[in-house]
């Protein structure tokens, strides 16, 4: 770890207190050692002349739950300094109060609500002031002999404060200590089993504070040679397990989540300890990250639904013994697990906040080994625990990044997925919340669908050996799979039964009816673990009502509709929803070229704006009607519905 300060960079931000705080905390952000998601906090101090005139002392802090790495002017609070001195004289103060007078010294209410730790900001005498919760730091304190080892490591170059919980108790507990403090004479607080402040009137200065403070715990480290100690180890793979663990994990939890699986040599060699069950469950690395990993991770043996159980019934043991009565229980659900062979798993409702999860758990694994190697890992005892997974102002953290999107947390693969109606499919998908893969020919599918929890896999759906490691790649990424939307598919050119070539007809029926059939087959295996699994095919109106020259296309979506309905009676006993759309005139699709489409409206007689709209209704079916119907199939409007048909093209009076 480095200073990452650049004087080029840098100097554009010189003249702008509040700019310049927003570059030195994206340097502290951007390193992960220091600052994961949402954690730590900065500050600067300014005088500021409001609408009347008068000039006052305002403190920009950090808002609670933003991200450095990303932080932006509004993602400070700016905040009256007067109030917050004021309010740690006070004897007592909870937490409700705290928040209060936090929102009321606010000078911008549409501000987010400040960084709990804004009065310690507020009452440090310097104009920058930065708060990181460094790894080697906290691995360092999270012994029995911790402070100790502060105590040799930085002589006394730091203050040293006891673990207190956050916010006014820890505010009251510095003010205390600092009294009579010679500020010149420390570099910064370390907070025990907690993190490091680190101050000056120089943003750089407080910055390289935190650096070097940083720097001589992992230095500490690596004289001891602890990091020879983390282990590592090669990883085996069984994706129909890790669709289970993601089914039982959903069905305890009582919603889809994701479930992130890390197969690294460290997080194998991880799982792979002999005494694994005792030194993960300890407790977290620090307390900021319980609200998001819950105080252990679950461990996964030969029963995954046992384990999962017992943790639940575990941790509403855990609950019993810590409330006042007065709490309401979370879910008590793991976040994340150790799964011996094959790595951590870190779940979430979505990829966002898996990921958040993974993060956290890969700098837990390491903590916790160096940690081990130094004497001990002996983190907070679960009273502390407790009381920060239920303090008010971390869950707020929490509850503002619910989404109530119908599909959330679920995850679905949509083949012909580069144009019409599945490019349309992909993207409703994606709004109403779903992680979604589309597979396309196209390997341009790669570029028009590239986020983290909406990607694009080149694939022939006619290769069986592509359509397995899309799959694969699919349940490896997210952990299963609970919605399929086979789409993909030709139109022949029209011809005519007695005009009608092998060629054609065969290419017609391998696309648009057997390679449906054979990509059926691959995902039935993960759609049974699936949360309420749920396939559609998008076959044609030419089912119920075939026109000339479209034998081929007409006689492969009839038996991809036969396909679909056979599938419906078998599966339902899985649970697996099987249901078919029947599109007409969507024009807005590959297979609709210009000459298609002119020369079908030839064929009736019409302009292609008459062909168009020539449905009972007068209207044009787009793409996007379509997918909003898939919606509708994947999601509760047909939780109770199986083998259904459901034409989307405006009333066709043939059909009717």
């Amino acid at each position: 770890m480095n200073s990452l300060w650049n004087d080029d960079d840098a100097r554009a931000f010189l003249n702008d207190p509040l700019q310049l705080r927003i570059y030195t905390s994206r340097l502290l952000g951007s390193q992960p050692d220091l600052v994961l998601h949402g954690g730590g906090n900065t500050s600067v101090k300014v005088k500021k002349e409001h609408i009347f005139g008068d000039i006052e002392e305002i403190l920009y802090v950090k808002g609670s739950g933003v991200d450095l790495k990303t932080i932006q002017p509004a993602g400070f609070a700016p905040l009256k300094l007067e109030i917050l001195r004021k309010m740690v004289a006070l004897e007592n103060l909870d937490d409700a109060d705290l928040l209060r007078l936090q929102r009321t010294s606010m000078i911008n209410p549409d501000s987010p609500n400040p960084s709990i730790e804004a009065i310690l900001h507020a009452i440090i005498p310097f104009k920058y002031v930065d708060h990181t919760h460094a790894d080697s730091v906290v691995i360092i304190t999270n012994n029995e002999r911790g402070e100790e080892l502060i105590r040799k490591i930085y002589k006394d170059r730091v203050l040293i404060v006891p673990y207190v919980t956050p916010g006014f108790i820890l505010a009251k507990k510095v003010y205390e200590l600092t009294r009579n403090l010679d500020w010149s004479k420390v570099e910064g607080i370390i907070l025990l089993n907690h993190g490091v402040f680190t101050f000056s009137d120089d943003a750089r200065t407080s910055y390289e504070k935190m650096i070097h403070i940083a720097l001589l715990a992992d230095d500490y480290l690596k004289e001891k040679g602890v990091f020879d100690s983390v282990a590592k180890a090669e990883s085996v793979e069984d994706l129909l397990s890790l669709a289970r663990i993601r089914h039982h994990i959903s069905v305890a939890k009582g919603d889809a989540m994701i479930a992130l699986l890390d197969q690294s040599q460290n997080a194998c060699g991880f799982a792979n300890l002999p005494d694994v069950d005792s030194i993960a469950t300890h407790g977290p690395m620090t307390l900021d990250h319980v609200i998001r990993t819950k105080p252990i991770p679950v461990i996964l043996k030969n029963d995954i639904e046992k384990d999962i159980a017992d943790y639940s019934s575990e941790y509403k043991k855990y609950f019993d013994r810590n409330t006042d009565g007065h709490l309401e229980c979370l879910d008590t659900t793991p976040r994340w697990g150790i799964w011996p062979e094959y790595g951590t798993i870190s779940f979430g409702r979505s990829v966002k906040e898996a990921k958040i999860v993974a993060d956290i758990a890969d700098h837990t694994i390491l903590a916790i080994q160096l940690g081990e190697a130094i004497g001990g890992w002996s983190p907070l005892p679960e009273e502390a625990v407790f009381h920060m997974e239920y303090w008010a102002p971390q869950q707020a953290k929490l509850q503002k990044e619910e989404s109530s999107l119908e599909l959330q947390g679920k995850i679905a693969l949509v083949t012909g997925a580069a144009s019409g109606i599945g490019k349309a499919c992909v993207k409703a998908l994606y709004e109403q919340g779903a992680v979604v893969v589309g597979l396309d020919i196209n390997p341009e599918i790669a570029e028009i669908f590239n986020q983290q929890d909406q990607g694009g896999f080149t694939c022939d759906v006619t290769d069986d050996k592509a359509v397995q490691k899309a799959v694969e790649f699919l349940v490896r990424s997210f952990g299963g799979l609970d919605i399929l939307v086979t789409n993909a598919g030709i139109f022949p050119a029209s011809r005519n039964i007695e005009k009608m070539d092998a060629v054609s007809w065969n290419r017609s029926m391998e696309i648009n009816l057997s390679s449906h059939q054979r990509l059926l087959k691959i995902c039935i295996p993960y759609l049974k673990h699936g949360i309420d699994p749920a396939v559609i095919f998008i076959a044609s109106k030419n089912v119920p009502a075939p026109g000339p020259g479209a034998s081929a296309y007409s006689v492969a979506k009839a038996g991809l509709t036969q396909l679909a309905r056979i599938a419906a009676m078998e599966l339902a006993v899985f649970g697996i929803r099987v249901n078919i759309v029947h599109p007409d005139a969507v024009f807005d699709t590959g297979i609709w070229t210009q000459e298609v489409l002119e020369g079908r409206a030839r064929h009736y007689g019409l302009t292609v704006a008459e062909y168009k709209t020539k449905n009972l209704l007068k209207t044009e079916v787009t793409s996007k009607d379509v997918a909003a119907m898939v919606c509708a199939m994947a999601g509760r409007a047909f939780a109770k519905t199986t083998g259904a048909q459901v034409p989307v093209d405006g009333g066709n009076e043939r059909v009717i």
